[in-house]
This record gives C-alpha cells, sequence and structure tokens, in this order.
C-alpha cells in the first residue's frame, strides 16, 4: 500500500509510504482519499497526523505518469485529484501535517489540507508547477492564497521557487518548525493533546472557521450561532461546564 493507516490512542496517521520520494501517483491519490474518508468516520480516531517519513513529506506528483496523459485524460482525472486532496481537508477532526524534507507541488498542496503544520528545520516547500507550463491543480491556488495572501501565493506559483523552513515559517505556509528528526514526534504530541478534548466542539469550531472563510460575516456568524447553540444539546458541554463551575477552568475529562 502506498498509504497506510494506523490508529492509537485516539491519534490516527496517516502515512504516504511510495518510497523514494512519496511520489503522488493515480493510485495514492486514490487510497489517500479512502483513508481520509475512513479516518472521517472512525469513532476511535479524534486526531489526525499526515506524515511523510523521516526524509521527504512528498515531493509533488507522478510526472511520468502525468506525461502520459492528455487533455481529456486530464478533465477527468482533475478532479478525482482534488477530490482526494479535499477529503483530507474535510476530515472533521483536527488535522496536523508533520512535513520533513521536500513538501513540493501536490506535497505542499497536502500539507495545505492540515489545519496545523509543523516542519522540520531541513523542509523545503513549494509550488513548482510553472516550471512544467502548468499551474497547481490540487487546490494550490485556492488554498495557499487563504493561507499565506495572494501576493505571496503569487511568488510560489508563479516562480515555482522553494521556501526553506525558517521563510515558510515566516509567510505563515507552517505554524512550527522543529528539529528534522523531532517532527512526528511534536506532531503527534499536538494531536494526542487534542484528541482528549471535546470532538463535536473541536468538529464544530473546525467547520465553522472553515465554512466561514468560504462567505461574507454574516453568513460566517450565523454559522457560528447555529454550531454554538447546538453545542449546549451535547453530554461534553455539559461536562465542561459542570467541570467549570465544580473544579475550576482547564480541568474537564472528555474521554
Amino acid at each position: 500500500m502506498t498509504v497506510t493507516l494506523e490508529v492509537s490512542g485516539g491519534v490516527c496517521t496517516i502515512r504516504l509510504d511510495r518510497p523514494p520520494m512519496n511520489a503522488l501517483d493515480v493510485a495514492t491519490q486514490d487510497r489517500l482519499r479512502e483513508l481520509a474518508e475512513e479516518a472521517s468516520g472512525r469513532d476511535d480516531v479524534r486526531a489526525v497526523v499526515l506524515y511523510g517519513g523521516e526524509k521527504v513529506f512528498a515531493a509533488g506528483a507522478d510526472i511520468k505518469e502525468m506525461q502520459a496523459m492528455d487533455h481529456p485524460a486530464m478533465v477527468v482525472r482533475s478532479k478525482a485529484l482534488q477530490e482526494s486532496f479535499t477529503a483530507v481537508a474535510r476530515i472533521p477532526k483536527p488535522v496536523v501535517a508533520a512535513v520533513t524534507g521536500y513538501a513540493l507541488g501536490g506535497g505542499c498542496e497536502l500539507a495545505l489540507c492540515a489545519d496545523f503544520r509543523i516542519a522540520g528545520d531541513n523542509a523545503k516547500l513549494g509550488q513548482p508547477e510553472i516550471m512544467l507550463g502548468l499551474i497547481p491543480g490540487a487546490g494550490g491556488t485556492q488554498r495557499l492564497a487563504r493561507l499565506v495572501g495572494p501576493a505571496k501565493a503569487k511568488d510560489l506559483i508563479f516562480t515555482g521557487r522553494h521556501v526553506k523552513a525558517e521563510e515558510a515559517l515566516a509567510m505563515g505556509l507552517v505554524d512550527r518548525v522543529v528539529p528534522a528528526a523531532e517532527v512526528y514526534e511534536h506532531a503527534h504530541a499536538w494531536a494526542a493533546k487534542l484528541a482528549k478534548g471535546p470532538a463535536l466542539a473541536l468538529r464544530a469550531a473546525k467547520e465553522a472557521v472553515d465554512a466561514g472563510l468560504e462567505t461574507d460575516i454574516d453568513t460566517g456568524l450565523t454559522i457560528e450561532r447555529t454550531w454554538f447553540a447546538g453545542l449546549f444539546a451535547t453530554e461534553d458541554r455539559e461536562r465542561g461546564m459542570r467541570s467549570f463551575v465544580d473544579e475550576g477552568p482547564g480541568k474537564a475529562k472528555f474521554l
């Protein structure tokens, strides 16, 4: 299998495993979608780590495979490609990308689907599709611009240049930089902490932020208000408030 899924302590690790560079061929894209949907539906999964291994996250698409595709073939495939990545972005649980080495092209686009990105100090990220006479096709023109702003996104997309971890941190492309050997440890710890939180409230928070970014402020506030009120019907809300009143803030246990 080119992508695997393991669950431990509420944390699901979705790992790319297609040596040497985790090139995202069609089979890997389809498998990624399957496992993202599995992680979304499993009750024992409360947070997710995306990981490519110790040396590389994902160096992009399988160019040899892509070169053989003509326009009609890519018209069909491009939709499936985007749907695979969107399945990751829509996992209704916290998702952290653990980025080591190269995260280029589709690899960078996959990292963009996470809620939080922890990069090793050896990481290099970028959208080099322009060097192939193309543009990003798995969400890069949309998610990157929403994350870092249009000017910075256009810089990366227009030039195709790679950015090292520290520059990626400065522009907001990643959220934390740690020694390369500690990337997965930090990512798993972040996910494990959130895995102990109130699952429905975390789901509501993620959907409210993500959906709100796609609409106007009034609609966004309606989305927020609907989720906020709805959470008053949950056991986790009752447990959290009871703990606050009886024990003080920050002591509620939701599992």
